[in-house]
């Protein structure tokens, strides 16, 4: 009887994850609003220092385009190298210029993070049926049982919003210098933990990541593996596990974005219903990024 009580709680988790990733299958197209956000290296292996271009993206498909987010939102940028020892780079920032928001210099062989971060005083209001929409795709249970619990399925929605990326940088040939630092979180308020690099030699079968959430794994949140090339919809989605954990198929060309969208309950005195953060990593194989033009 200890047993069976016992097993309870995992199979009902397991019950609401399956339900929750049907209806994500239902919608395969994500609202316009949830666009993916990434930092974009114009090369994600580059040789010691050498000037790299980047900039930041936002949206997929045919609604692609430069990020236009303004300097005062960004509260970190910086490059952490493979011994862990980070640089800011916001001082290198050259927002909307006419083919790179900036450019960085790693030097330093093995597997660089670049780490992105905004504050979260932007804000979405929407019409009740594109929130609910918006909601049911993105997998992001505590507003839809909110909403359901209190009965407001038929009230707009507002929430606050911050964007939180990553970009692995290999400096020198795959598998020189270490690679651990891809493996380890950086502080980030929802963050995707590779648990192998792509870029180790030999390079794995699979892809392992682990989410955390305000440090804390997260299990059942919706992961997107998308082709960068391709990006209209994902090639590979899973929900993370009670642990946190999901695995995907290792790329072997290209350039790539695994994303996750996460939301809390705001206090009812808060201007919004819901604080989200939006997290990204990116990383890619020798020869360009995955770059077009806005």
């Amino acid at each position: 009887m200890q047993a069976n009580e016992c097993n309870k709680p995992r199979r009902s988790y397991r019950l609401r994850t399956l339900r929750l990733f049907l209806v994500v299958l239902a919608l395969p197209g994500a609202p316009a609003i949830a666009h993916d956000f990434w930092v974009q290296p114009n090369v994600y292996w580059v040789a010691s220092a050498v000037a790299t271009g980047m900039t930041l993206q936002v949206g997929h498909g045919p609604s692609r385009q430069r990020s236009p987010i303004p300097l005062r939102r960004i509260v970190r940028f910086e490059a952490v190298a493979p011994d862990g020892r980070a640089t800011d780079l916001r001082g290198v920032l050259r927002l909307g210029g006419v083919s790179e928001d900036g450019t960085f210099v790693l030097e330093k062989p093995g597997a660089h993070m670049l780490v992105f971060q905004t504050d979260d005083r932007a804000q979405t209001h929407l019409p009740s049926l594109r929130f609910n929409d918006y909601l049911r795709a993105e997998g992001l249970v505590p507003a839809l049982n909110q909403r359901i619990r209190l009965g407001r399925m038929d009230r707009d929605g507002a929430e606050n919003y911050s964007r939180c990326a990553k970009s692995i940088v290999q400096v020198g040939p795959g598998g020189s210098g270490s690679q651990g630092q891809v493996t380890r979180p950086v502080g980030l308020p929802l963050e995707i933990v590779p648990e192998r690099s792509p870029y180790a030699t030999p390079r794995p079968s699979m892809l392992p990541i682990r989410l955390l959430y305000q440090g804390r794994p997260l299990g059942g949140a919706l992961v997107k593996l998308t082709r960068l090339e391709n990006d209209a919809t994902p090639l590979e989605t899973h929900l993370t596990d009670r642990a946190g954990r999901a695995t995907f198929a290792m790329p072997s060309s290209g350039t790539w974005l695994l994303n996750v969208i996460w939301t809390r309950v705001q206090p009812s005195s808060a201007e919004t219903d819901y604080d989200t953060v939006f997290s990204s990593l990116s990383f890619g194989f020798t020869g360009r990024g995955a770059q077009r033009k806005s």
